[in-house]
């Protein structure tokens, strides 16, 4: 009798699936279920109330751990500070008698849209809105600051953003800008547009949340903001908010990393995987504020103390600018080329006498 091993190697789409509570906020209409974080053929996609937050080829939601850097990183990380430390833009509580960070809503498909208006119309997509009876505001419903409202229509997938919102008697309301995003589709805002957001960009792909911290991994870009920026984008970002020439200065739209080099063993399990992804999915400054703050979505959960403490320890030194136009496919959309990323299976097979 012969036995003789024939090694055959299958090529397959390996799917991961990590479940996380659902989070709700009590006497609020915001019910952040995170849905599955799936692996597929190298790429996650995580999802929002079975939404996708852009499909797992965005930009947004591609490693860039293995990109060159970028020629100008030095000089990017000086304008924003080489010795000043990361913060969370976000936390457990409240801050001047608002949450701390950017929280969303969630609607239905029957939500009933409003009429809206915008002080920047002509970069802004037109309403209406379905913006929910006593939404979810950034600051609070009394803040004079930059009062976003992000909403999520559960049934449509689409992502609705407006910015610096205001309510009418009437029950419309007015913005400074406002941007609509299907959220199963690639398409960028018009080249030189506005959104929500100073890059053109939309805000809630980039910020941090609980659940995906519980979950144990994030797996797209973090949003963050420095005082000062370039009167220039790049790509994916479609729009720019300075008068700064200086080319030492960064766009609106740059990436940046965490230095594969950075030792994170000794952070808290929060911090740990904040920093694992901003080293495999870096961060993109995507408004002017305060440097190096990186944004993300109020929860009761986040250790607002531990986070605080950690991250201003890790200072701009510590991060470098990221070439990514290696993997613009198309300037006006936010598909990313990725690398070929395949799980291998070797499965000995018996055969013949």
């Amino acid at each position: 009798m012969r036995r003789g091993f024939l090694t055959t190697t299958l090529s397959i789409l390996a799917a991961t699936f990590l479940f996380s509570p659902a989070s709700t906020q009590a006497g609020s209409n915001l019910h952040s279920k995170i849905s599955p974080v799936v692996e597929i053929d190298g790429l996650n996609q995580t999802s929002i109330a079975d939404c996708p937050i852009f499909p797992e080829d965005n930009i947004w939601n591609t490693p860039v751990d293995t990109l060159p850097v970028d020629a100008h990183s030095a000089e990017y990380i000086a304008s924003i500070g080489d010795d000043t430390g990361l913060h969370p833009d976000f936390g457990a509580g409240e801050w001047d008698g608002g949450p701390i960070g950017i929280p969303y809503n969630l609607v239905s498909g029957s939500q009933q849209p409003v009429e809206i208006t915008f002080d920047y119309d002509d970069e802004s997509d037109p309403g209406p809105y379905p913006i929910p009876d006593n939404p979810l505001i950034e600051g609070g419903r009394e803040s004079d600051g930059d009062r976003h409202i992000l909403i999520v229509d559960t049934y449509h997938c689409f992502l609705y953003e407006v910015f610096y919102a205001f309510p009418n008697e009437d029950g419309s309301w007015h913005a400074g800008s406002g941007a609509i995003f299907n959220l199963r589709s690639h398409t960028l805002r018009p080249a030189g547009w506005t959104s929500a957001d100073a890059a053109g960009l939309p805000i809630l792909a980039g910020l941090a949340r609980y659940d995906e911290v519980s979950s144990g991994e994030i797996t797209h870009a973090l949003r963050f903001t420095a005082s000062l920026t370039r009167n220039e984008y790049i790509w994916p970002a479609r729009h720019e908010a300075s008068d700064n020439n200086d080319p030492g200065t960064p766009p609106m739209g740059q990436r940046f990393r965490l230095k594969a080099s950075f030792d994170i063993s000794s952070y808290s399990p929060q911090t740990r995987v904040l920093l694992r992804a901003l080293k495999k999915y870096g961060m993109i400054l995507a408004d002017n504020g305060s440097d190096w703050y990186i944004s993300g979505v109020p929860d009761e959960r986040w250790d607002n103390d531990t986070l605080v403490s950690e991250l201003r320890q890790i200072t701009g030194s510590a991060f470098e600018a990221v070439d990514v136009t290696s993997l613009m496919i198309n300037e006006d959309s936010g598909q990313a080329r990725q690398a070929s990323v395949k799980t291998l299976f070797c499965l000995p097979l018996i055969s013949g006498k």
